[in-house]
């Protein structure tokens, strides 16, 4: 099946891309034209075979910390391993976002994590051709403390929207809050 991917922003739908061109792979220019095979396997026209699609943005979101999680850094791994379950990723989904995020949260005290569903789909929303028949998107937000935080437990039944059926489009990232107010990193798969 070929098809299109283009990610908007939740300002401007026609004109104003998020994905920066020098911060994708393979390179975005106003949209990815891939083959997508039964396995996820994605070939572009040049017969290059991809697992994913890799982007960055900047993207205006303001993270709603009000449920999630705190975690110890030591417990990060085990601590997404079920949560990315419960979100719907298979094992190497999860392997794959695991692999990506965890160097950068292990080491710290806590983290205080929780994930962005319904926000990050209103700021980066897609236009795939043809329409997926099921979508799964994980966005995680997370910032370290040095102490163990008293947080509101998010539920994750709520986010997972969907059954894999038919078509499926996958895409996982995350951003590492610095501030409140700080720039977000967009990681996607």
């Amino acid at each position: 099946m070929s098809i299109s991917y283009q990610v908007e922003s939740s300002t401007d739908t026609s004109s104003n891309p998020v994905i920066s061109s020098s911060l994708s792979y393979p390179k975005y220019e106003n949209e990815w034209n891939v083959l997508a095979s039964p396995d996820g396997t994605l070939t572009d026209a040049k017969g290059r075979s991809y697992n994913y699609l890799f982007w960055e943005a900047k993207l205006d979101l303001e993270p709603d910390f009000s449920k999630g999680f705190c975690v110890a850094g030591e417990d990060t791994s085990t601590f997404l391993e079920d949560a990315l379950y419960q979100l719907g990723l298979t094992d190497s989904e999860a392997d794959a976002f695991i692999m990506y995020w965890l160097p950068q949260m292990i080491n710290n005290d806590y983290n205080v994590i929780s994930f962005q569903t319904d926000r990050y789909e209103d700021a980066a929303r897609l236009n795939i051709s043809p329409t997926p028949d099921s979508e799964i998107r994980v966005f995680m937000t997370f910032y370290s403390v040095p102490y163990e935080v008293d947080i509101s437990e998010q539920d994750l039944s709520s986010l997972n929207k969907t059954d894999r059926e038919g078509f499926t489009l996958v895409e996982w990232g995350g951003a590492e809050i610095g501030s409140i107010n700080g720039e977000f990193r967009r990681i996607m798969d």
